[in-house]
């Protein structure tokens, strides 16, 4: 995974994915800089991604806001992508997302996950999901059905956004706050799959019920000027 100054950083929040890291690392397309936030892995995660050619960041302030907070400032590619490491998610479907930011026809894209598999999106964190969209929707009038990580835009607009949230609000927070300064925003599907591994969020009800939590004090936050358009 070698890089020129045009490529792509691919952040990667990481949490005991040693399983699924060679998966989703080998999927990385070619030129792109894989970014392998360890948030405190215990399985030598770390190991395998520089076995695989990733570069990794060490994060050791838990959340899984603070470790894509950690890729994004590590980054130095005009252009940032996120992706699970857990190989549910296939980061070769990014680069359509990327081609569109770089050609100006979105300044965020997203990935809305549609389920391949038995098992791929329970259905308590399907339903979290789904009242979150409901409830940005009323909050920014963006129509999303989703609020996936598998995402793409800028490195410095998303700086510019200065989010703050460092635990499971941080995906949400960045699509209000690109809703509020004005982006356009693009939503595709994208297939989900299961999981390797136990999940640490949507594996469990107290899980989603956490993330839901974080995520509607972020919908809390006073609206600011402007306004998104979703296609």
């Amino acid at each position: 995974m070698t890089r020129t100054p045009s490529d792509v950083d691919v952040v990667l929040p990481c949490l005991n994915e040693a399983e699924a890291l060679p998966w989703v690392l080998e999927r990385i397309p070619p030129g792109w800089r894989a970014l392998v936030v360890d948030n405190g892995s215990t399985d030598g995660s770390a190991e395998v991604a520089r076995a695989c050619g990733a570069t990794v960041v060490h994060e050791p302030r838990r959340g899984f806001g603070a470790a894509c907070h950690a890729g994004l400032t590590a980054a130095t590619a005009e252009v940032v992508c996120f992706c699970d490491c857990d190989a549910s998610l296939d980061p070769s479907l990014l680069v359509p997302f990327v081609r569109e930011v770089r050609d100006g026809e979105a300044d965020l894209v997203l990935g809305r996950r549609r389920p391949r598999g038995r098992g791929a999106w329970p259905a308590h964190a399907r339903a979290g999901n789904l009242a979150l969209a409901r409830l940005l929707r009323r909050r920014t009038g963006l129509r999303l059905h989703d609020l996936g990580p598998l995402r793409a835009a800028r490195r410095e607009q998303l700086l510019a956004l200065d989010l703050t949230d460092r635990r499971s609000g941080y995906p949400l927070q960045m699509v209000v706050r690109a809703a509020d300064a004005g982006w356009r925003i693009a939503e595709y599907d994208v297939p989900y799959l299961p999981r390797t591994g136990a999940s640490k969020v949507t594996g469990t009800w107290r899980g989603t019920w956490q993330a839901v939590r974080d995520m509607s004090r972020v919908l809390g936050e006073p609206p600011a000027h402007g306004g998104g358009t979703v296609r």
